[in-house]
C-alpha cells in the first residue's frame, strides 16, 4: 500500500474532515495531541497528515506536496487550481452570494461597484449577465463597503446571513453553493490510483450512510 500525504485546512473544517478520515480507517491519533509537530504519520494506516492555511491546501495538492486535500469550493473556483475534484464531503456548507443594502439592488443600467475577496468569481458571474462592473478587491470586512458607499454590492460567502441583516444588508442572489471538496494531485491520481479510489469510495459510503 502506497502512503497518502493528506493536507487538511486548519480550523473547524479540517477537524471535521479529519473525523471523517478517522472514522473510515485512516486515523492518526498523534494529530490530536497538543504538540509542535508539523507532520503526523500513521504507517499502519498508510497516511501522513499536515495542517495548512485553508487557501494554501490546493497549492500543496496542485504542486504535489500532498496527494489529496480538503478544499472549499470557493477556493477552487477563485484559484482555478489544476487538480481533480473527486467528491463533495457535505461539510462546511454555505453559499457565495451577492448582497447589499436592503431594497437597493442595482438595476445594472450603470456600472456596478462590487467589493469582494473573490474577483474571479464575481467577474464570471456578472459576465454571464452581461453587466458592467468595477471590482474593488478587499481582504476583510467586506460587509462595511456598501455601508460606507465604497461599493454598490458585495460578493462574499454567506452562512446564516445574520451579519448582513444586523447591518441593514440583505442577500440579493446566490451565485453558487459552497462546501468542502476532496481534491487530488493529477500525478498522484495516476500513480496512487488504487489507494485514492479506495479512500474516495469509503468517504462516499460514509457520507451516504450519514445522510
Amino acid at each position: 500500500m502506497k502512503k497518502l500525504n493528506i493536507a487538511l485546512p486548519k480550523g473547524r473544517l479540517g477537524e471535521k474532515a479529519y473525523k471523517i478520515f478517522a472514522d473510515i480507517g485512516y486515523g492518526c491519533p498523534e494529530i490530536l495531541e497538543d504538540s509542535r509537530k508539523l507532520i503526523f504519520e500513521n504507517k499502519e494506516n498508510g497516511v501522513c497528515y499536515f495542517w495548512a492555511k485553508p487557501s494554501d491546501v490546493a497549492i500543496y495538492v496542485e504542486r504535489g506536496a500532498a496527494d489529496v486535500g480538503i478544499v472549499g469550493k470557493d477556493i477552487l473556483l477563485e484559484g482555478r487550481h489544476d487538480v481533480y475534484e473527486l467528491t463533495d464531503l457535505g461539510i462546511g456548507k454555505c453559499r457565495m452570494a451577492v448582497a447589499g443594502k436592503k431594497g437597493m439592488q442595482p438595476s445594472g443600467e450603470t456600472t456596478i461597484r462590487v467589493a469582494t475577496k473573490f474577483p474571479r468569481i464575481a467577474r464570471a458571474f456578472y459576465d454571464k449577465k452581461g453587466l458592467d462592473i468595477d471590482i474593488i478587491k478587499l481582504n476583510g470586512s467586506i460587509e462595511i463597503a456598501p455601508l460606507l458607499g465604497l461599493s454598490d454590492v458585495i460578493v462574499d460567502i454567506v452562512e446564516t446571513g445574520k451579519t448582513l441583516y444586523e447591518n441593514n444588508l440583505e442577500p440579493y442572489e446566490t451565485i453558487v453553493p459552497i462546501s468542502a471538496r476532496l481534491v487530488v494531485n493529477k500525478a498522484s491520481f495516476q500513480f496512487k490510483n488504487a489507494e485514492i479510489l479506495a479512500l474516495t469510495e469509503k468517504i462516499q459510503q460514509a457520507i451516504a450512510g450519514g445522510e
